[in-house]
């Protein structure tokens, strides 16, 4: 049986969940999926059950009332069944990509069972659910549920962005984030997270606290190009700087040569020609809005390091130290 969100809110009544969002990077063949819940318990534990149930999943994370989970494009099974009801649990299925479109396949047991079924069917993003079995519509209590969901496709993009300002005036956290929430106006694009990168400390280049950012957006294949538009007229706009770098990189997860040299850059002074060298290769590509290319070096450290949370915001050697819960 297939059913609109709307149609599952008609049957089971309103529930708990606010997104529901899945990229794909198809040349890697893994995918990001973003959920986003009431509350951040009921994310940490279905974060728990989905990892400890294996098949697809890689990883996930909790920030907030949102869980991020990046996963592997294909089918596979699941350690739990109808069998474990005893236990509960959750896991996800299968990924599969549909033209313009994901399918992903959910199981649950007991109130996992009732999650999958009656609340992520519900999710802003859900094109339709598909319930394999009558019986899968049945929810609550000792029950295993099955449910596909069709969701739009999208695909990840980070900027990385450097050198806007000068000792007058202006903010490079503050220009990037109003490219992101001007980005996020287009048809679709939806604005992630921005996240600024505290590069090396000592470097002569720096206005004052040398610092970079990073904005991350899913965006669906047609609005691309749109998007990397809006980013770069934003920032041409604004900039106070005649040596302002933004970088940009396609693609779900950072190369592990980037991420290193993004952590060179936190930890020392990296010429220009040293960074222009080590990028080749990694998909990053570079848009020179004048003459002075030195931009390049703090916006290449942004995507590099637009995963590492706190420690892209810490100085290196404070990523060392339990100041922070992460």
């Amino acid at each position: 049986m297939m059913l609109k969100p709307e149609q599952v809110k008609e049957k089971f009544g309103p529930m708990f969940s606010q997104r529901f969002l899945t990229m794909v990077d198809a040349s890697k063949g893994v995918a990001e999926i973003i959920e986003t819940c009431a509350v951040r318990g009921t994310i940490e534990w279905d974060a728990v059950n989905r990892c400890r149930a294996g098949g697809l999943i890689e990883w996930c994370e909790v920030e907030g009332t949102t869980m991020i989970m990046r996963v592997r494009l294909g089918e596979s099974p699941i350690r739990f069944g109808p069998t474990d009801v005893e236990y509960g649990g959750q896991g996800l299925e299968a990924v599969k990509v549909e033209g313009d479109k994901v399918r992903t396949r959910w199981a649950g047991c007991g109130g996992a069972g009732l999650g999958v079924a009656a609340c992520l069917t519900q999710a802003p993003g859900v094109l339709h659910a598909v319930y394999p079995t009558e019986e899968d519509l049945k929810v609550g209590g000792a029950r295993a549920n099955r449910v596909e969901l069709l969701t739009p496709l999208y695909e990840k993009v980070t900027f990385g962005i450097d050198d806007t300002d000068n000792k007058e005036g202006g903010a490079t956290w503050v220009l990037a984030l109003k490219a992101s929430k001007a980005a996020a106006s287009i048809e679709g694009v939806q604005s992630l997270n921005l996240r600024l990168i505290q590069l090396f400390p000592k470097s002569p280049h720096k206005t004052t606290n040398c610092v970079s950012s990073a904005i991350t957006f899913a965006v669906r294949p047609g609005s691309v190009e749109r998007l990397i538009d809006s980013v770069v007229s934003t920032v041409k706009a604004e900039t106070r700087s005649k040596k302002t770098g933004i970088a940009i990189y396609k693609g779900i997860g950072i190369p592990p040569a980037l991420n290193g040299l993004g952590w060179e850059i936190k930890k020392r002074l990296v010429s220009l020609e040293a960074v222009e060298e080590a990028a080749r290769g990694t998909g990053v590509e570079f848009v020179d809005l004048f003459e002075n290319r030195e931009g390049r070096i703090g916006a290449l450290a942004a995507i590099a390091l637009s995963e590492e949370r706190t420690d892209a915001a810490a100085l290196y050697n404070d990523c060392a130290l339990p100041l922070i819960k992460k």
